[in-house]
């Protein structure tokens, strides 16, 4: 179990450094649409190539934190009904979640969004107007990029998991197990687990 969490670990620091250098395309969106606004309102120069930026890098800053987000509790969650659930309930249901649903959604996003980066660059496609970017491929790769961060998120929240819920209790305290305070258990999920190994 301790090399799961080793592994786990391991994950994580990659999608945490990745979600982290995405931010810095926050500064860079925000001087390009500071500078199409300026060219545009003071000295009437309209810029596709510069609107067109505007979206890529906001497309690229969004899905390249996906997996950061889903680390730092970011994504939307029911919580009518997942703040009256104990910590156990919780983390069963976002492991399956993760199983039944985050991973299938992220395989099939990477298989169909590398034929479609893929055809992107053997065709050569950039902006269907000529005054637009080029290399259309690269803002389409970012989905791919994107959607396999948030598959090894998803891989290392559900080890993380795995041991929590199934590990020894000394190591599952470790596990930071999110959405519940300092650590993964409360006095109570304490008491409730004295049977475990």
């Amino acid at each position: 179990m301790e090399r799961t969490l080793r592994i786990a670990r391991s994950l994580e620091y990659i999608v945490t450094i990745i979600g982290r250098m995405a931010g810095w395309l926050i500064p860079a969106l925000m001087f390009v649409i500071v500078m199409d606004v300026v060219l545009r309102h003071w000295f009437v120069i309209g810029s596709t190539a510069l609107q067109e930026l505007e979206w890529h890098l906001h497309g690229a800053l969004f899905l390249l934190a996906l997996g950061y987000a889903y680390f730092k509790n970011a994504h939307v969650r029911i919580e009518i009904f997942y703040e009256r659930w104990s910590v156990r309930t919780r983390a069963w249901v976002e492991l399956w979640g993760i199983i039944l649903m985050m991973l299938p959604y992220c395989a099939a996003i990477l298989w169909f969004a590398s034929d479609y980066a893929a055809r992107a660059f053997l065709v050569g496609e950039s902006s269907p107007s000529p005054a637009g970017l080029p290399d259309r491929w690269i803002i389409k790769s970012t989905l791919v990029l994107g959607f396999a961060v948030l598959g090894l998120a998803g891989i290392s929240r559900g080890l993380t998991l795995m041991v929590f819920l199934f590990g020894p209790k000394s190591l599952a305290q470790h596990c930071g197990f999110p959405h519940q305070g300092a650590g993964p258990y409360d006095e109570t999920d304490l008491q409730t687990e004295d049977a475990r190994p």
